[in-house]
């Protein structure tokens, strides 16, 4: 009997798609037989599934899921984008995000071996394999991110070209501010930023804009070139940080001073802590 190690269970679960736990059995069942191990997976129900698991699946959608505690995303993976506009689809997408919300899994992993919402005498994986083949392709839940809700913060989401791009914006200081925090998530889907803030970008990144500035201006005396290149540097802040960022429905102010300005008003200190860009196949 070969032993089952923790890299034979993942190459089972990455060429079937059935979560770890059901691959772990599979294989103790099947004495670390992979073949064996796949054939009773199949012969358990799960045959079209194990079928499809090959197919790359890079269309899809990405679901929000809402509770009293957590703000949810989930992106779901098929391999074509007429299946993602699949009703089916959409409902599994829908409840896969809504049990994500209401349940705090420790990883993906985990979360897959939870009992479905929708079909409550299946796990979320199993639920998954069914729909596999109902509609007969391939479908991968790839990741997962739940957000946790407290007092004082405000979470806003907002879904682009029908769950293709997914964005989130977190505002501390209040949890009254979701609209604010929604207007500014489509601007983040918007302009794309790659980092919150100045400071939150790495050294190496800097180090690497430097020298590729300071080698477009060769040639200059060395205090010009410094100032040229905190200038390219300044400039690269700009357009690569949210709260540095022109903000797309009043370009006179930076995300920075929008949220500043609606602080001031409500008599809080609001600060744009968090944002999150998610598209398909990212």
């Amino acid at each position: 009997m070969a032993e089952v190690t923790a890299a034979m269970i993942k190459d089972l679960r990455d060429r079937t798609g059935v979560g770890m736990g059901k691959c772990k059995e599979a294989l103790e069942e099947a004495k670390g037989d992979m073949d064996l191990a796949i054939s009773n997976l199949r012969k358990a129900g799960m045959a079209s599934a194990v079928k499809k698991e090959g197919r790359e699946a890079k269309e899809g959608m990405i679901g929000v899921g809402n509770s009293d505690a957590a703000v949810a995303l989930v992106e779901i993976n098929s391999e074509t984008d007429f299946v993602a506009k699949n009703d089916r689809f959409k409902q599994f997408v829908e409840s896969v995000a809504y049990d994500l919300a209401n349940l705090n899994p420790p990883s993906l992993d985990s979360f897959l071996q939870q009992n479905s919402s929708q079909e409550s005498s299946l796990t979320i994986d199993q639920y998954r394999a069914t729909l596999i083949q109902t509609i007969g392709e391939n479908i991968q839940i790839k990741r997962i991110l739940r957000l946790p809700k407290d007092e004082d913060r405000s979470i806003g989401v907002y879904s682009h070209l029908g769950g293709k791009i997914v964005t989130v914006v977190e505002i501390t200081g209040s949890s009254d501010e979701e609209a604010l925090a929604k207007d500014i998530a489509m601007h983040v889907a918007a302009a794309s930023p790659d980092y919150l803030s100045s400071d939150k970008v790495p050294e190496e990144i800097i180090a690497n804009e430097r020298e590729i500035a300071k080698v477009q201006v060769q040639g200059k005396p060395d205090y010009v070139i410094d100032k040229i290149v905190e200038g390219k540097i300044n400039s690269f802040y700009d357009t690569s940080c949210l709260t540095r960022q022109k903000y797309i429905k009043d370009d006179s102010m930076t995300i920075a001073q929008l949220v500043e300005k609606r602080g001031k008003e409500k008599g809080k200190s609001l600060v744009v802590s968090n944002f999150i860009r998610w598209s398909i196949g990212q």
